[in-house]
């Protein structure tokens, strides 16, 4: 990204492009920790975003169960991609589907036991890999990282609600 930046800015010092180093940074890295984090979570059988609907449902709190559309809507995706990777859970045994007794209407998606018992494992290895990841931090350089990134995500989230480019 260095160079990059240098380039840019011997070939067009009339304009401040220094946010390309930020946010190419951030871009490169987001693909890094995909990658870590699909080769990671397919060691236990999952795809990264299998997992992140496991997490979602075991961080919920007792009884881990949630509707569907509000699991689509906290993870980002569409209904229809949900059903995908609740298809393929149910079908590993990790996630059941129920009527909701407050609404037979609507159904609740719930973590099983075995789902339970492998995600409260993987996440002792999760939590380890994730500190090891940021380790060359110092605490304070990670709080303020923490903030920018909150601060640059908000304003970013906030461009693409209000259909701006960001």
């Amino acid at each position: 990204m260095d160079v990059i930046v240098e380039q840019w800015r011997r070939e067009r010092p009339d304009l401040d492009l220094s946010a390309i180093g930020v946010v190419g940074r951030i871009m490169r890295l987001s693909l890094v920790l995909g990658a870590v984090a699909r080769r990671w979570s397919e060691r236990y059988g999952l795809g990264a975003g299998e997992f992140d609907v496991v997490t979602a449902l075991r961080r919920s709190g007792p009884p881990y169960a949630v509707i569907p559309s509000e699991l689509a809507d906290s993870l980002l995706m569409s209904r229809s991609g949900m059903t995908k990777r609740l298809d393929r859970l149910e079908g590993a045994g990790l996630v059941r589907r129920r009527l909701d007794p407050a609404d037979r209407r609507s159904v609740r998606v719930e973590l099983t036991d075995e789902g339970r018992r492998l995600i409260d494992a993987v996440l002792v290895e999760h939590a380890a890999n994730l500190n090891r990841l940021v380790s060359d931090l110092a605490d304070d350089d990670r709080a303020a990282l923490e903030r920018s990134l909150r601060t640059l995500l908000h304003t970013a989230e906030h461009d693409v609600d209000a259909g701006q480019n960001p």
